[in-house]
């Protein structure tokens, strides 16, 4: 099998998995499970494939490999079903197969009694697909095709629990808010093939770094800030992220498809590609490194003050989606993919680690767990392996997460004191300032959710016996890269740009020490707040104790509100970090009134707009319609009751009207 055959297939087998199992589902329940895992399973491995034969991209000095078919001949700049695969795509595609897979096994455990089970499974297949394309894609068409995709099967994959109104709005929310952004990125892919001539990005890449054929953009800034629209939807960056907690109603390996592999991925990946053109406007580059030190800080602060543990772990990947983003804003594509990598491996693990508790606990309610005790010993997997993936979350060495980190503080570091051209020294800075400020508070909302889950103290947990083989696997699975994938950080630079991804002695002192001074402060507050939780009980969210992990889930996500008062945070006065945030907690518990400004900026008008075009339409518009329709009506009844039957009565009218005539024939005779 050639290699090209071979990324051809990735993406095309679990898209045909999908097919399969939609047309499948209800026919042959038997074939369901394997239609699900076994595509994505092989996709997997022809993506590992493929990464071990392109051997490094072209930073190892393998050409990237490149294939292309005229797809459309538009007449102007041609649409091509072309693919192309260096160090970057090579790398992603694995983390996309890997941890699709790893979601697919999980989630015949976790969703095993679930009766809309076959059109998850293909839905997942197919985002699955859909992301790989996006991977793979060299032309900008084909790559809107694959994001579009992701899109809808997040529509539905967020809406899975369709009998809770939590889900039935975050669904629409996550499918109306990354829509928001998909309008000016589609603006920005046709202003940039206008200027450049071509929606290859290979293409693109060349002529603006090439210095024999470089080519200055005409429209830079404009055509940067429209498709860093775009992204910001779909990597959830402020200030379109609020889609993303919300779509935690979705089942948990959901949420771990969406925030480690595949749809908040896709905007970091997609301005990785097209960096070239973003460093061609300082302004633009100005404007996502404000926009990335804005997320990053104010999406740690806000998961300081959540109980729920997935909204939690949401605010926490808007954060680390925005130290990608700063990465980029630096000019580090490949500190940025880095990160990427190696936070799609802790977050699935973390995502996959939280819906074993939720089973456990029978809650979502970190509040609830923090007065239970031996929740640590019913889960033994998921506590050990979720252990390891908040110390990679904190950036604590050894782990993969302060690797990948570092790299994106010392490239900020780099920019900050001069060292990259094209990069303003302010950028650096504030990348940096707001990165260190993050690793203090990242560590902090870390130790929190670790302490307040299991280290809580009341009614012991209840026993609801062991978890599904096929989802502990999963867990020690994705353990593996948690700990150990940031060690390969010499390696990596042959797959990316060659730029150094070793962490720098300035940064690794300032980030871990930072680091490890938030989780110390949160420990303290911690001690100083637990002897309250045994003096304020609260209600446990009731889930049925023999129930299945996903309807135990929907039930939790059901109750919460009507248990608690309010989704985004548990009125808990032994909360730490209510503590700690002080008189900030309640607006970062509703991250910061930002759907509120939302609302009142954008829906009430158009709810109001909609509501006088109601009106107009019913009042104005409809008035003359029935005006039209009701004049010759009247004048028909009129007509009709003129005609009685009765000969008499229309002799004597004649003769009447002959009479009539005949006067005024008279009248007009005299006066002539």
């Amino acid at each position: 099998m050639t290699t090209t055959t071979a990324a051809v297939l990735v993406p095309l087998l679990p898209f045909l998995g999908a097919v399969a199992g939609l047309l499948l589902g209800r026919r042959a329940p038997g074939f369901v499970r394997p239609l699900a895992v076994l595509p994505t399973l092989a996709a997997a491995g022809l993506a590992v494939l493929v990464a071990v034969r392109q051997g490094g991209g072209a930073g190892g000095g393998t050409a990237p490999l490149t294939a292309a078919t005229r797809l459309a001949d538009t007449g102007s700049v041609p649409v091509d079903l072309a693919l192309q695969i260096d160090g970057f795509a090579a790398l992603v595609a694995v983390l996309v197969a890997v941890v699709a897979c790893c979601v697919q096994i999980y989630s015949t455990g976790y969703l095993r009694d679930d009766p809309r089970y076959p059109s998850y499974a293909a839905l997942v297949s197919l985002f699955t697909a859909a992301m790989l394309l996006v991977v793979y894609s060299d032309d900008l068409i084909v790559l809107l095709v694959g994001w579009e995709i992701m899109g809808i099967c997040s529509y539905f994959l967020v809406g899975h629990y369709w009998e809770t109104a939590a889900a039935r709005s975050a669904s629409l929310k996550a499918f109306l808010v990354t829509k928001l952004g998909d309008v000016p990125f589609l603006i920005g892919i046709f202003a940039l093939a206008g200027d450049t001539g071509t929606f290859r990005i290979s293409e693109i890449h060349t002529r603006l770094t090439s210095e024999t054929a470089g080519m200055p953009l005409d429209h830079p800034t404009l055509i940067a800030l429209l498709l860093l629209a775009g992204v910001a939807g779909k990597s959830a960056q402020f200030p379109l992220h609020t889609w993303l907690p919300d779509a935690m109603a979705g089942p948990t390996p959901v949420s771990a498809l969406i925030h480690a592999a595949t749809m908040v991925a896709a905007g970091v990946y997609v301005v990785a590609r097209l960096l070239p053109v973003f460093a061609s406007s300082a302004a633009a580059l100005a404007v996502l490194a404000v926009m990335a030190a804005v997320t990053m800080v104010g999406s740690a602060l806000a998961a300081l003050a959540q109980d729920d543990i997935k909204r939690v772990l949401a605010y926490s990947t808007v954060g680390q989606l925005g130290y990608m983003t700063g990465a980029l804003a630096v000019d580090d594509r490949g500190a940025a993919v880095f990160h990427l990598i190696t936070h799609g491996a802790f977050k699935a693990l973390l995502f996959l680690g939280a819906g074993v508790m939720i089973h456990a606990a029978g809650s979502n309610s970190l509040a609830a767990m923090s007065r239970m005790s031996g929740l640590a010993q019913r889960i033994p997997d998921a506590f050990w392996t979720m252990t390891v993936a908040l110390l990679a979350l904190a950036a604590i060495p050894p782990f993969a997460g302060f690797f990948s980190k570092e790299a994106v503080l010392g490239a900020a570091e780099h920019a900050a004191t001069g060292h990259t051209s094209g990069v303003p020294e302010g950028v650096g800075w504030t990348v940096l300032l707001a990165g260190l400020l993050t690793a203090l508070l990242t560590a902090g909302y870390a130790a929190r959710l670790w302490l307040l889950a299991f280290r809580g103290q009341g009614e012991p947990a209840p026993d609801h016996g062991k978890q599904p083989v096929a989802m502990n696997v999963v867990l020690w699975a994705l353990f593996l890269p948690t700990a150990a994938l940031g060690l390969a950080y010499g390696t990596l630079p042959d797959w990316f740009d060659g730029e150094s991804l070793t962490p720098t002695l300035t940064t690794s002192v300032l980030g871990t020490g930072l680091a490890l001074g938030g989780a110390l402060v949160m420990y303290g507050a911690w001690r100083h707040s637990s002897a309250r939780a045994r003096r304020v009980p609260l209600g446990a969210v009731a889930a049925h104790p023999e129930a299945a992990d996903a309807v135990s889930e929907a039930e939790a996500i059901a109750t919460h509100e009507a248990a608690y008062g309010s989704i985004a945070g548990a009125v808990d006065p032994a909360d730490p970090g209510r503590l700690l945030l002080g008189p900030l907690h309640r607006h970062a518990a509703v991250g910061f009134h930002l759907d509120a400004v939302y609302s009142a900026l954008f829906v009430r008008p158009v709810r109001a707009a909609a509501r006088l075009v109601r009106f107009l339409d019913r009042e104005v518009v409809e008035t003359y319609v029935r005006g039209a329709g009701g004049a010759p009506r009247l004048l028909g009844a009129a007509v009709r009751r003129a005609q009685t039957g009765n000969v008499q009565t229309y002799l004597g009218a004649l003769l009447a009207g002959s009479l009539v005539l005949a006067v005024a024939a008279v009248l007009v005779a005299a006066g002539a």
